[in-house]
């Protein structure tokens, strides 16, 4: 081969920089936010160990976020308009939106039916549905009851959260402490006697 025809080769050669990722290369901006972040407390994101964190704080973070509770919205005619339904202990994880910690949370929620009564399970994906996005317990608490008032068209609507948050628990004071929020709409809010039985129902009392 003659020097001019090397040349004319090496001249048809796609042009690839050391600072430029190939075209097929599919960058992720969380991953490299994470590996940016290892960085900067003083980790080396290639050792052993955390060469595929990057990629697995990424999917859980998309996991978190993408969280589809599916349908919540199945609810049945009232058998009658005076029974207090309570549904307790579930239990979500949720960010503080002020730390991005952990924090989780114990909800019973209840309400006086109208003319619907909501499926059981639907209370659980309607609170998951509300932790599974950047939050505080209070707006939790008050989007949880929103949403049920609106399903089931009644206003008499309570819900208590019960809640340890670690941006209290790993950081600043490092006490560990139960935080307790509560909605209390309708008769819960107007009526004691209401908001006393709802209440012992729920173990808050």
């Amino acid at each position: 081969m003659t020097l001019a025809n090397w040349a004319a080769e090496r001249m048809a050669r796609p042009i690839i920089r050391d600072d430029e990722p190939p075209a097929e290369f599919d960058a992720d901006p969380l991953a490299d936010l994470c590996r940016s972040l290892l960085v900067e407390i003083g980790e080396n994101p290639d050792r052993e160990g955390l060469a595929d964190t990057p990629r697995r704080w990424a999917a859980w973070w998309r996991e978190f976020t993408d969280y589809d509770p599916g349908t919540v919205s199945t609810a049945f005619a009232s058998v009658a308009s005076d029974q207090l339904v309570v549904v307790g202990g579930m239990r979500v994880w949720s960010l503080c939106e002020h730390h991005l910690l952990p924090f989780n949370a114990e909800i019973s929620i209840a309400y006086v039916p109208a003319d619907r009564v909501l499926g059981l399970s639907k209370f659980g994906r309607i609170a998951q549905d509300h932790a599974h996005r950047l939050q505080v317990q209070e707006r939790l608490c008050a989007g949880i009851a929103d949403d049920i008032a609106e399903l089931c068209g009644t206003e008499d609507v309570a819900v208590v959260a019960r809640g340890e948050h670690l941006c209290m628990t790993m950081r600043g004071i490092r006490t560990p402490a139960r935080m307790t929020t509560s909605v209390m709409r309708g008769v819960f809010r107007t009526k004691p006697e209401a908001r006393a039985e709802a209440l012992g129902l729920m173990g808050n009392g």
